[in-house]
């Protein structure tokens, strides 16, 4: 086969094939299946640029005037300035050469943002705030209500019917509903949404001259601020909301009536069924005491229908968590 080849070389490869008697497919078979030298060095093109030539190519590009465009407008510049040192591609090959060929513009990195952790033992300690929207008489016509939640006691500190959002209705909401409530500065910590009412100036001025600690749910979640939410839901599935309101003014009637509801009467089962009221001002324990005097008196009357022993009066927890701390399981030891 290597006198095949040899043979090829001189006269051709049909030729040499036909004189010996090989098949064309077998020479050509060997040949990609031979062992390849090293490749030689490819000779620079005639119109290649000399070293001394991309050096000043590449000089220019890192001057003053050019060091910020890209090689396109610089060709053109040069062009109308009457020089031609080379094509707008021959410079992006030198800068990738140089590895100096990639976007410029940074590209967008998302910050890291920690779940807030808010524990509540008391009332005034942890507020939690949102703004919905209820239904207006036409279509695109919706007013704003402003709600403030109390963490622990889960009382609606204070609410505010509008016709929009913005940061000075919500800083003269959060202004009105510390007023009310008295709260010492230094002591409350105020949790929201990242919206533009919640994250404006007007209300982190305010905040801060109240000393009131901002906390805020990471962006992008569906659930940050859990119990202010789960509040909107219980004000629209009322038994009373209905599918619009017929004006400004019944909307701000439905809202008085709901929320004294709400504080007064309704029996919230996050805080034992109590209302949320009477664990705000701390009147709960009687409440509590009497209950817990009822079920008493049904297990003396009888005890056998209680097969889990004397029962105990529900009690509101004495810590409420936002976002609880995820316990670590304690590290056990190997022996060996």
């Amino acid at each position: 086969m290597k006198g095949t080849q040899e043979l090829a070389d001189d006269v051709g490869v049909k030729p040499a094939c036909d004189a010996i008697g090989t098949s064309r497919a077998t020479l050509y078979r060997r040949r990609k299946a031979a062992p390849k030298g090293p490749a030689k060095p490819r000779p620079a093109p005639p119109r290649s640029l000399s070293p001394e030539e991309r050096r000043a190519v590449l000089e220019l590009l890192h001057s003053e005037p050019f060091v910020d465009m890209a090689p396109r407008p610089i060709h053109a510049k040069l062009l109308e300035e009457g020089a031609y040192l080379c094509s707008p591609r021959t410079m992006y090959r030198l800068l990738a050469a140089s590895g100096e060929s990639r976007e410029r513009r940074q590209p967008t990195t998302h910050r890291e943002f920690q779940r807030p952790e808010l524990l509540a033992t008391r009332p005034n300690e942890v507020w939690t705030w949102d703004v919905t929207w209820l239904r207006g008489p036409e279509k695109g016509e919706r007013y704003a209500l402003y709600v403030m939640l109390d963490l622990f006691s889960r009382y609606a500190i204070g609410w505010m019917l509008a016709h929009t959002e913005n940061g000075e209705l919500a800083a003269d909401f959060i202004q009105q509903c510390f007023e009310h409530q008295r709260v010492e500065p230094g002591a409350l910590v105020v949790h929201s949404d990242r919206g533009s009412a919640q994250k404006s100036e007007k209300v982190s001025k305010l905040t801060d001259k109240l000393q009131i600690a901002r906390s805020y749910g990471p962006p992008r979640v569906c659930n940050d601020n859990p119990y202010s939410e789960s509040l909107n839901k219980t004000t629209k599935y009322h038994v009373d909301y209905p599918d619009r309101f017929s004006s400004f003014d019944d909307a701000k009637t439905y809202c008085r009536r709901f929320f004294e509801w709400y504080n007064h009467e309704h029996r919230h089962s996050g805080i034992a069924m109590l209302t949320p009221a009477s664990v705000h001002a701390g009147t709960h324990a009687a409440l509590v005491a009497r209950r817990q005097a009822t079920l008493d008196m049904a297990y003396e009357a009888h005890p056998e229908r209680f097969i889990n022993g004397k029962p105990l009066a529900a009690q509101p927890p004495d810590a409420v968590y936002l976002n609880k701390p995820e316990e670590k399981a304690e590290p056990v030891p190997h022996c060996s």
